[in-house]
């Protein structure tokens, strides 16, 4: 069949071209990366990568080109920053003139598992590496037909060598990453890093499917061999990649989904993990998928003569990742898709050491939590977070990504849970005996324990605690977890410590959820902490 360039070509995109390298393959993709000195092969074959100075999302200098299109639909604020079609078209043209003549390379690919809500869409970067990554993380187009009829929705210009100009193009810093809706393109410039191309998708499909009666979620999902769905909402670093990666269950995706009337589908085709100190026994299946041909890793240590791996190298960020297609977990699902979950996991990473290990939800308290999303973010997912976790509220578990309104996707949870009956849990996977400093992050085998008895539905029918801070159903045991964990406050040598840091967090929810009260309805309100 061979290679075939798409009729709709880069020329309609405004971009005059040096060598077009239409949808490599891995093998040729290596290749061109290894010789324009992009990176270095590693023992069994992944390719390293430095990404420079942005080692992980620069939250501040993204953007949503305001127009018509966008005006009274997005939720302007904080996380989409408005810039003006103006700058965006200053930006274009100077980006243009800066690739006239030089190569790119070109993938064209799908956004979604699901035929009926996929996305055709082109990513194109002067990075022979970044077009790799594309290739693993969205679903390539078939070879032959599929490539020369290929015309894409929205295209993905990146250019990490291009800079702009702050002072005359509306941009906070020489990095951007800006959306344009009624241009259908996302320019991204001054950053290799490479989760920023992933990202824009996701924020778009996040705009784009709840018109469709689609929710979008910023989470995990798995089932057994039975079909039972649980998904796992949760910041980088809460744990959402490595709880859903189970041998005993098959991976449908570690990050984006949709969930529509005929059930939950992967956004992308490939899994984006932090690798800092991965263990083979804690986490085998994303350990291993280190060691394979055709996996990028960035900024993971690496010795220069032996290639060996060093994955507790911090020196360069805490946010080491691994790109990888879904097809080298052993037991991941191959149409990406799943039907309606059974259960719902909210993960937090409670940096303040207050909260439960584990909590059923009511159907109020789910709503209120995925509004609130607290967790913390963990050092080097954003550039600016130090070494040590942030307290944070992160609305529907991805707020930088969420292109609406937190009420539109509250909306459409609280649909969902109600008509297909969805158990919904809260878990902590940060810290015990005190807040981070002072106390220890819950273990990976703790959790795990826990999430296996939601599963197999042995906490379902467990007798329960009402926590007095939280107003949180806690239950009084699990098999496999130590009873001091089940109860926070037993771990922690000064009790009055904690009910005066439990307090504490229980106001910050308090506080956090005003700018939302106007916009969500009492009952989920009624979810708050009763203090």
């Amino acid at each position: 069949m061979g290679i075939k360039r798409s009729t709709y070509g880069i020329e309609n995109h405004g971009i005059d071209a040096g060598n077009e390298y239409w949808n490599l393959p891995v093998e040729a993709l290596f290749e061109e990366a290894i010789s324009r000195k992009e990176g270095n092969l590693a023992k069994n074959g992944p390719l390293i990568v430095r990404t420079g100075l942005h080692t992980g999302r620069a939250v501040n200098d993204k953007f949503i080109v305001r127009e018509p299109t966008t005006e009274d639909s997005v939720w302007w604020g904080k996380e989409n920053r408005g810039i003006s079609q103006e700058n965006f078209d200053r930006i274009y043209n100077r980006m243009m003139s800066f690739i006239k003549g030089k190569d790119v390379f070109v993938q064209d690919c799908w956004a979604g598992h699901d035929k009926q809500y996929r996305m055709p869409i082109r990513v194109i970067s002067i990075r022979a590496w970044h077009s790799r990554f594309a290739r693993a993380l969205f679903i390539p187009v078939a070879r032959g037909q599929e490539q020369i009829d290929h015309v894409p929705d929205f295209t993905v210009i990146d250019v990490p060598g291009f800079l702009a100009d702050q002072n005359e193009e509306g941009t906070n810093s020489e990095t951007f990453i800006i959306v344009n809706f009624a241009r259908k393109m996302v320019l991204i410039g001054g950053t290799s890093y490479a989760g920023e191309i992933k990202k824009s998708i996701f924020s778009i499909m996040n705009f784009i499917l709840p018109e469709r009666d689609v929710l979008p979620m910023h989470c995990s999902a798995n089932m057994n061999d039975d079909g039972d769905v649980c998904i796992f909402f949760g910041l980088s670093g809460t744990g959402k990649t490595t709880l859903s990666a189970d041998t005993s269950r098959k991976l449908i995706g570690d990050d984006e989904h949709g969930w529509s009337d005929r059930g939950v589908f992967n956004f992308e085709n490939g899994c984006y993990a932090k690798v800092i100190r991965l263990s083979a026994e804690a986490e085998p299946q994303i350990y291993s998928c280190t060691r394979k041909f055709g996996v990028i890793l960035e900024n993971v240590g690496f010795d220069s003569q032996t290639r060996e791996l060093d994955l507790n190298d911090d020196s360069l960020t805490e946010n080491t990742r691994a790109a990888y297609p879904l097809i080298y977990i052993d037991n991941a699902v191959p149409d990406g898709q799943g039907g309606h979950p059974k259960n719902i996991v909210m993960l937090t990473c409670d940096a303040f050491g207050v909260m439960p290990p584990v909590a059923r939800l009511t159907e109020e308290q789910a709503m209120y939590h995925f509004v609130s999303g607290y967790t913390a973010k963990v050092a080097g997912t954003e550039k600016g977070v130090g070494k040590e976790p942030k307290a944070t509220f992160s609305t529907c578990f991805g707020a930088p990504f969420m292109s609406r309104h937190p009420s539109v996707y509250a909306r459409l949870l609280g649909d969902r849970i109600a008509r297909h009956k969805v158990d919904c849990w809260l878990v902590n996977t940060g810290w015990i005996g005190g807040a981070f400093g002072t106390g220890r992050r819950i273990s990976i085998a703790h959790t795990r324990a826990i999430i296996s008895a939601i599963l197999e539905g042995g906490l379902r029918g467990a007798e329960t605690r009402t926590d007095q801070f939280f107003g949180l159903h806690v239950p009084l045991s699990c098999e496999g977890v130590p009873s001091e964990i089940m109860n926070p406050r037993d771990s922690w040598p000064d009790k009055v410590a904690y009910d005066l840091k439990a307090r504490e967090l229980a106001e910050l929810f308090r506080e956090n959820f005003k700018r939302f009260e106007a916009d969500v309805d009492a009952r989920v309100r009624a979810g708050a902490p009763p203090v």
